[in-house]
């Protein structure tokens, strides 16, 4: 493993720690909204402020952007960070959380992962090298049946509730299983490794997918333009899936597919 994969792989483990600690202690995690089911944690904030510490560390001079702490987005090399994707299931005692890290390189994705504490599942790719669960390389499903599928559809307060309800219909209705499970990174992840075969959202932020949309791409899938007119800054609709898939779930979605 090269040196960048080895410190995204220590930073990510030690985040995740962080987390698990937290979720484990006597007190349920205390939280407060941002907004709209827009859950907030201490714990959101400290891991955050732990992985700038160890860029700034191991990285002197790379730009950082995090959902709790913003940042710019100027500079060749740019580290994304979700400190604690599934805040709300965090706060509530689900457990399925993780952590979301990627670096982005004059524009590309190059290397990222997603540790998902409670289950130590770590999620690892770097670009042109494959994607990697716990050591063992992931490949997108097979499956060419919409029937036989299942696909994720995220919600956010960001679109209209109708936006959701319509791209979820559409799956049902073509005879997917539709599933929603509060986090967009794991959701991604899960597309990778194979568990599922598509997940698409009408509109979510960077850091929820920077190291997923790599996941999927370098596991044989198929993602969308993502990083197209700001989708750094501002976010963007995303559809990732298996390659047998692709050209259904693009249609059903609405949401174009790189080739």
């Amino acid at each position: 493993m090269t040196e960048l994969m080895t410190s995204i792989e220590q930073i990510v483990r030690a985040a995740g720690d962080m987390m698990r600690t937290a979720f484990n202690a006597p007190d349920r995690p205390a939280y407060s909204m941002k907004g709209q089911q827009d859950y907030l944690t201490v714990t959101d904030g400290a891991v955050e402020q732990f992985v700038r510490e160890q860029i700034a560390r191991r990285f002197p001079g790379d730009g950082v952007l995090g959902e709790e702490a913003g940042g710019l987005v100027e500079g060749p090399r740019l580290w994304i960070v979700d400190p604690i994707d599934g805040t709300a299931n965090f706060a509530r005692q689900i457990p399925h959380f993780c952590i979301s890290l990627g670096l982005m390189v004059d524009g590309v994705m190059e290397a990222g992962a997603i540790y998902e504490p409670m289950h130590d599942e770590l999620y690892i790719a770097q670009r042109g090298q494959g994607a990697w669960l716990n050591g063992r390389r992931m490949r997108v499903s097979t499956i060419a049946d919409l029937k036989a599928s299942t696909v994720e559809v995220g919600w956010s307060t960001r679109i209209p509730l109708d936006t959701y309800l319509d791209m979820a219909g559409k799956a049902a209705r073509a005879g997917c299983s539709v599933r929603r499970a509060g986090s967009g990174s794991l959701g991604v992840a899960y597309v990778a490794a194979g568990r599922t075969e598509a997940y698409a959202e009408a509109h979510i932020n960077a850091w929820d997918v920077a190291a997923g949309l790599l996941l999927v791409a370098e596991a044989g899938g198929r993602i969308n333009d993502f990083w197209a007119n700001g989708g750094v800054r501002s976010g963007n609709p995303v559809l990732v899936t298996n390659a047998a898939l692709a050209q259904e779930f693009s249609a059903m979605t609405g949401i174009g597919l790189l080739p």
